[in-house]
């Protein structure tokens, strides 16, 4: 395992460094001591571990293509835009506009998420990305969602505090949003439903909440049966299409 300091370390130097180790067949890098370096692991392939201590800033794992970044603190704001393919790990909160437009990929977060989470997620095919949230998220949830698969869990709420800010699925017309618990209807977009899961729910669903619970140490039983999961998807596949037709 190959091991860099990041303390007072320019953004610009740390992702030559990691770069290098990558196109040398380093397979496990840890950075210490990391605070606020932008765009780690954004356009990486292949097969390498990354392990961050400290808090990485934006964009971390953009345009990522296979590997895998487990962040042991909170993340900020762009983790996985327009991210291909791997796996990332927060064990705290993150930011704003997580997965932005997002073509594949896991992204775990233990924690709340800010706002425009999901904006713009698509799949193609069997390429389909996944963000597994534990806590709670701010406005915008899912806006302009186009595909993929999120979930909501809610662990940390307690009774009567919202799951989610207002306008949940605002302009959503593809994938799926899966909720642990309820969302009032006042919270949610026009352009999006609520519905009962069925066993093909069920199939796709269980296995990202055991791999959160992996992740973190969390109880599958607990996650998965104390409270009911609701679905949410897309009224229409064109819910601006009137805007543009005369």
């Amino acid at each position: 395992m190959a091991k860099i300091d990041a303390n007072e370390m320019h953004y610009k130097v740390l992702n030559e460094k990691i770069l290098s180790l990558t196109k040398q067949g380093e397979k496990h890098i840890e950075l210490q001591h990391v605070c606020g370096q932008k765009f780690i692991g954004d356009g990486l392939k292949g097969n390498v571990k990354i392990d961050i201590y400290g808090i990485p800033g934006n964009d971390l794992a953009a345009f990522m293509d296979g590997p895998e970044i487990e962040v042991h603190c909170n993340g900020q704001d762009g983790i996985g835009n327009t991210m291909n393919a791997g796996t990332v790990v927060i064990h705290g909160h993150a930011g704003d506009v997580i997965g932005y437009g997002m073509r594949g990929g896991k992204i775990f977060i233990q924690g709340d998420v800010g706002y425009r989470v999901g904006i713009h997620m698509k799949a193609y095919l069997n390429n389909v990305p996944y963000i597994v949230i534990g806590g709670t998220a701010c406005n915008f949830f899912g806006e302009y969602m186009a595909g993929g698969v999120m979930v909501l869990l809610g662990l940390n709420t307690t009774d009567g505090c919202p799951m989610a800010g207002d306008y949940v699925g605002s302009g959503m017309h593809g994938g799926v949003v899966y909720i642990r618990g309820d969302v009032e209807d006042r919270y949610l977009a026009r352009d999006v439903r609520k519905t009962e899961l069925d066993d093909a729910d069920r199939a796709r669903l269980e296995p990202l909440v055991k791999e959160y619970c992996q992740h973190f140490g969390y109880d599958y039983k607990t996650a998965m049966d104390s409270k009911k999961f609701i679905k949410l998807v897309p009224r229409s596949s064109r819910p601006y299409g009137n805007l543009y037709t005369s």
